[in-house]
Parts: C-alpha cells; structure tokens; sequence
C-alpha cells in the first residue's frame, strides 16, 4: 500500500501542526507540515496530497477573529484549488482552529456542494464558531458522542474522551431550519455528554485553584466537569461533518489522545494502549487502504 499523503497546512499562530503530523504518520500516513505561504506561491501543490488537514492554534494571533484571517485566504486566493480537492474523492479534516478555519471559509457545512457553486461567495453563512458562553478560554476534558454514521473519520468510534482548549467554541446557526438540514443529512458529528455518566466522581483527581494561587487537590467532579457542554454551543454540538462524510470538522484535540497515558485518569481508569483520539487519524489513512 502507498501511503496517502497528508498536507498538515499551518500559518502565523498554528500551535499543533507537529503533533498533528506525528498522528498521521504513526497511523501509516506521509505527512509533511507546510506553511500558507508556500501553497499560495504555488496552489498546483495542494494535488499531490490526499488528506488535508488544519490543525489547531491561534492562526494570526485570531485577530478580527479566530480563524477569520486563514478562511479569508482559502476563500480568495485558493478558491479554485480548494474547490478542486473537495471535488475528488480525497479528505479534510479541521481541529480547533482547523474547523474554525473551515467554518468561516465556507469549507464547511456543505463541503464541495456548497464552496462550487457559482454563486457561493454571496451565499449567507450558515453558522460560525463564536465566543464560549463563558466569555474566556477554556481548557479541559470532555466526553464525546458520535451522533453521525456518516463520517469517514469517525467510524468504529461510539463514545470518546478528548481534550479541549479553546475561546471560541460556541457553534451558533443561522435559524433552527439549518439545524433540521443537519440532522437530516447526518451531519452533526459529534455532541458533548455528561462526563459523571462514564466515570466515578470518586476515581477523579481535580486540581483546583485557590485564592493566592495555591493548589487543592481533592476528590469527585468539578463544576466544569458536570457542565456536559463546555462553550454553550448549540444542541451541544461539538463537531460536524458535510453530506459526504469526508470533511470533518471538530473542536476538541484529537491528536492530543494518541495514547492511552494521556488521559489525566489513565491509572485509575486501567486504560492502556491506544488513546482514542488516534482511530480519527488511522481511519483516514485507512480510507485509501
């Protein structure tokens, strides 16, 4: 088998696109990290690669917004070229940034039925990933579930912890009808559900903040670890996916659970082996198996 080879396409402010790279090449991928800038000197690049990938980070500091900047770049400069890959039997896959990135460029949700159209730059946006609730960076754990069959990326996956770090998070829609067109066409790929549902309070270590910076460590579930949805996002979305199933869009980091000793509970869990972040990657790599 030749492996497929995956353009990992970082720019100013992408924090994961190493990390990122080493789960597709652990997974039998060819990756190779490149700059924005070296595919705008020369879009005809982006057809020798199989798998497209945004990792996560800040893209341009997330000035005027995260993801804004980067999605402006694919939406002008690289019209023709995206439209090209999207329309081949090939894969997208956007984390964090990523996904904000695909979200704002038009990538996603429709994939290559909506970026082709001819009228697609005047076209309204269907949703954006706005500001968490909370109004301030959040990082922790979250429990996921796959609420689509239809992603490529996803499959075999029912239930998965992940890691999250992130501003702005929050899924927001243009009206509840795009909500019903999700639901319809499978498209909404991931939802946050109740950790305490999946792990005993009393097996969880939380660190927790006191006044004057000194650090508790205790038992149980903080608040943030009952608060099933982390940012508000709408019907608890987490990730989505366009009608096809090959692009796909996510917050939380896979490519930070490629092993099982990364999760925080890993020891009193009894896990071992594999995170269940890296069956996103080798499902990817095995598309072209």
């Amino acid at each position: 088998m030749i492996s497929p080879r995956v353009c990992v396409l970082r720019a100013p402010g992408t924090n994961c696109d190493q990390e990122t790279a080493h789960a597709f090449k652990i997974c039998g991928g060819e990756p190779e990290v490149l700059h924005l800038n070296r595919i705008l000197e020369n879009p005809g690049r982006l057809k020798d690669y199989q798998i497209l990938c945004i990792p996560g980070g800040f893209s341009y500091g997330d000035d005027i917004g995260s993801g804004v900047i980067f999605a402006s770049q694919l939406k002008t400069a690289l019209r023709e070229e995206i439209g090209e890959f999207l329309a081949g039997d090939k894969l997208a896959l956007g984390i964090c940034n990523g996904f904000q990135t695909l979200l704002k460029a038009g990538v996603l949700p429709d994939g290559d039925a909506g970026w082709n159209q001819p009228d697609f730059v005047n076209q309204p946006a269907k949703a954006t990933l706005t500001w968490n609730e909370n109004g301030r960076y959040t990082a922790r754990w979250v429990r996921l579930k796959v609420t689509s069959t239809n992603s490529i990326f996803l499959r075999g996956l029912d239930e998965i912890d992940l890691p999250m770090a992130h501003a702005e998070g929050r899924i927001a829609v243009r009206d509840a009808a795009v909500l019903t067109e999700w639901e319809s066409r499978q498209q909404m790929a991931l939802a946050y559900i109740p950790w305490r549902k999946y792990h005993n309070p009393d097996q969880v270590t939380v660190l927790t903040a006191q006044a004057g910076g000194a650090i508790e460590t205790r038992r149980g579930t903080s608040a943030l670890m009952e608060q099933a949805n982390p940012n508000g996002s709408i019907a608890d979305l987490a990730g989505l996916c366009d009608p096809t199933g090959r692009v796909l869009g996510l917050m939380p980091h896979p490519e930070r659970f490629l092993f099982a000793t990364q999760h925080p509970n890993w020891t009193r869990m009894n896990l071992a082996g594999d995170g269940a972040g890296k069956q996103i990657f080798q499902n990817a790599i095995d598309y072209f198996a």
